[in-house]
């Protein structure tokens, strides 16, 4: 079990949603945060809220620079929990060039610029915490759903390869992979999302499983446990489940 008290992590896409939600749950565990997101105004709201000690640190995940630059000047930390994303849903017959760009930018690239900031520290010290965020929907390709699906699923295979590097290392790596959660971005959906989770339930379930101190969280349990039996149907019956 995972000793939070007195912690120092880097909450990178705090400002609402999942992220605010895990912010608080942390906060109360005793964790000194440093939030950030790209904006200030939501991040100085959730600091004042949090009843722990907290920072915010306004930096673009996307930018490489700018997070080397944020992390010099944010010191040693403990742990790294990247859940910055962007989310439109459409697919090959409604294709939009700059929003498809902006999530393979942010939500893959974030991941791997945010990993490449942390990752080269907490090897030489051979110690370090960090935890990146998939989705049920990066297992395998879905309908209106190609530019962010396949931006999750390349942060769930960054987080496996760096898990197969690091596991017998002091540097722990840890993936979340959620399902529908009710926030800014899914109301973007028309859909009917199956399992929808309220923020506060699927940051519990995060928290639990950071604590508890595994490899791989997929949730909801049954929805997510669909997506895991997925990978091995063959594609005429996926496809036909799935559509």
């Amino acid at each position: 079990m995972r000793e939070w008290q007195g912690k120092r992590y880097w909450l990178v896409g705090a400002s609402e949603g999942l992220g605010a939600a895990l912010a608080h749950k942390l906060s109360r565990a005793g964790v000194h945060l440093i939030l950030s997101a790209r904006g200030a105004a939501g991040l100085e709201v959730l600091a004042e809220a949090l009843p722990g000690p907290a920072e915010i640190k306004p930096v673009d995940v996307s930018d490489h620079a700018a997070l080397e630059r944020a992390a010099e000047e944010i010191g040693e930390i403990d742990g790294v929990i990247h859940m910055a994303g962007v989310y439109w849903p459409f697919g090959a017959q409604d294709w939009d060039v700059e929003q498809a760009n902006t999530m393979a930018r942010v939500n893959f690239g974030g991941a791997v610029a945010l990993a490449g900031t942390v990752l080269p520290r907490f090897v030489r010290q051979d110690k370090g915490h960090v935890v990146l965020t998939g989705s049920l929907s990066g297992f395998r390709g879905l309908p209106a759903s190609a530019p962010y699906s396949s931006s999750k699923a390349g942060v769930m295979v960054l987080a496996e390869s760096l898990y197969a590097d690091l596991r017998k290392t002091g540097v722990e790596v840890q993936l979340l992979n959620p399902g529908f959660i009710k926030t800014r971005l899914t109301a973007k959906n028309t859909f009917k999302m199956p399992f929808l989770m309220e923020p506060e339930e699927a940051a519990q379930i995060c928290f639990e499983h950071m604590t508890s101190g595994g490899f791989k969280r997929s949730f909801p349990f049954g929805f997510g446990l669909f997506f895991r039996i997925a990978q091995f149907l063959p594609d005429w019956l996926y496809y036909r489940l799935v559509s």
